[in-house]
């Protein structure tokens, strides 16, 4: 699948481009999200919000800006969790803290983050509550994170942390892009379940792939408790893998049941590719 051909992602790039270079060129601020920007994010949660849109009867560059403020939130959120993580590399790159200095990284995660309540203000009631949720959700999935390695971290706590720290904005993403496109509480509720099957799916998938040590592009001084090693306190460690990975089949088959119940098109044909993609493709 080469995503990088789609529309939705030529949008999200383009808009991504334009905000760097509205900027003033003397911003420290600049330098620092055009670091960010060409790190080589997969684009995905904004690639979500356009298809739903599109899936629910709208156009999808009718959401570009909520789209682009779902990107920035987690660029932003990417940058405070190397912070809190001591990440090193990030994509490959070096995270933005270890080029630019903490108060540097910190102060361009708050204003990402508040451009990007800025892009999404003229939509509705509806869009601005979920991606609020979202952020609040973020922020206490990460305090949950750094608990993680105390020992008493569960199979249980492991799901919550990650249902609020990485599936919360994927389901913001599913969910506003159903309201920008028309989509009444009940349709936007089964897109918000989706973006949480999708995220949770996802997150255990690198914790697997980091638990498999066939990362490269990322590094980080502390760790946090994931999945396999949550299994691997009662099991082998090829059991802990093969149940790490019927978890991620059971959330990747409940989130396709989903996008099924939908009348059948080219957004509910690319959200089936792009949730396979970013899971059980990406698994070795």
């Amino acid at each position: 699948m080469n995503i990088e051909q789609w529309d939705e992602h030529r949008q999200i790039k383009a808009a991504m481009d334009i905000l760097v270079q509205s900027m003033d060129e003397s911003s420290e601020m600049k330098k620092m999200e055009s670091h960010i920007f060409k790190s080589g994010g997969k684009t995905i949660r904004p690639i979500i919000l356009m298809l739903t849109t599109e899936m629910c009867g709208g156009d999808s560059k009718i959401s570009i800006d909520a789209a682009l403020a779902i990107e920035l939130t987690h660029s932003a959120s990417l940058i405070h969790d190397d912070l809190l993580d001591g990440g090193i590399i990030r994509r490959g790159m070096p995270s933005t803290h270890k080029k630019f200095g903490y108060a540097a990284a910190m102060l361009c995660g708050d204003y990402l983050i508040s451009k990007s309540i800025e892009l999404v203000s003229p939509y509705g009631r509806n869009v601005i509550r979920d991606f609020g949720r979202a952020g609040m959700a973020m922020a206490e999935g990460e305090t949950m994170d750094i608990k993680s390695s105390n020992g008493e971290f569960k199979e249980k706590d492991y799901f919550e942390c990650i249902r609020k720290k990485t599936a919360s904005l994927f389901a913001a993403s599913a969910s506003m892009g159903a309201y920008i496109g028309g989509a009444d509480d009940e349709i936007a509720s089964q897109c918000r379940y989706y973006g949480e099957y999708v995220g949770t799916a996802y997150q255990i998938v690198d914790d697997i792939l980091e638990y498999l040590q066939v990362q490269d592009d990322k590094k980080s001084t502390q760790e946090s408790m994931t999945l396999p090693y949550i299994y691997l306190k009662t099991m082998s460690p090829e059991d802990a893998v093969k149940k790490s990975i019927s978890e991620v089949e059971k959330h990747v088959e409940r989130a396709n049941d989903i996008i099924e119940t939908f009348k059948p098109c080219d957004a509910t044909n690319k959200l089936l590719q792009i949730t396979n993609y970013i899971t059980i493709d990406m698994l070795p």
